[in-house]
C-alpha cells in the first residue's frame, strides 16, 4: 500500500470486502491491504467484516460496513483518465456490469460509486485555446454515453 496521508473511505451496507475484491479484479494495478473485523463488542456481527483496505492504481480506499442508513451519490465520483479507446471500453464496459450508464462519460457500478470514464484526448480537446474547437467537443461530449475519442476528435476538427 502507498504512503499517501488522504484514503478515500467507501461506506457500504455490508459488502465492503465483496467489493474490494470486485474493483481488484479490475484495476490492474491494485493490492488488498488489512481487513478487520467486528468484535464481540458490535455492532456488526463478531466476525464479519467491519472494514477492508485496497487500493487502485495508487488510490488508497477504505470499505467499511457501517450499515444502509448512508448510500453513494453522484455528488462524488471518481475520474479514471484513460490513454486510448481500448482503456475507456475495458473500464466503461468493466464498471458497468451491473451497474448503469449515464452520460458524459459518467456511469454508477454494480454497487452505485460514481465513476468518469475520461479519455486524456478529451481534457487535451476542451483544454485548447481556440474556443470553437473546444465548444464543438464538448457539443459532441454532451451526446454520448460511453465517450467515443474517434467522434470526438471528429468534432474538434470540424468534421
Amino acid at each position: 500500500m502507498s504512503d499517501s496521508p488522504i484514503t478515500t473511505c467507501l461506506w457500504f451496507d455490508n459488502q465492503a470486502e465483496e467489493a474490494a475484491n470486485y474493483y481488484l479484479g479490475i484495476f490492474k494495478d491494485s493490492t488488498l491491504g488489512s481487513i478487520v473485523r467486528y468484535t464481540e463488542a458490535g455492532p456488526g456481527p463478531a466476525g464479519s467484516v467491519l472494514t477492508v483496505e485496497f487500493e487502485l492504481n495508487g488510490q488508497k480506499f477504505v470499505g467499511v460496513n457501517g450499515g444502509p442508513m448512508f448510500t453513494f451519490s453522484e455528488a462524488i465520483s471518481f475520474q479514471i483518465r484513460c490513454a486510448d479507446q481500448g482503456e475507456v471500453d475495458y473500464y466503461w464496459s468493466r464498471l458497468t456490469e451491473g451497474g448503469e450508464e449515464i452520460q458524459c462519460g459518467w456511469l454508477k457500478d454494480r454497487y452505485g460509486v460514481s465513476w468518469q470514464v475520461v479519455p486524456a484526448a478529451l481534457i487535451e480537446m476542451v483544454s485548447d485555446p481556440d474556443p470553437v474547437k473546444a465548444a464543438r467537443t464538448t457539443e459532441a461530449m454532451f451526446t454520448m454515453t460511453k465517450l467515443d475519442i474517434a467522434a470526438l476528435r471528429s468534432a474538434y476538427d470540424g468534421h
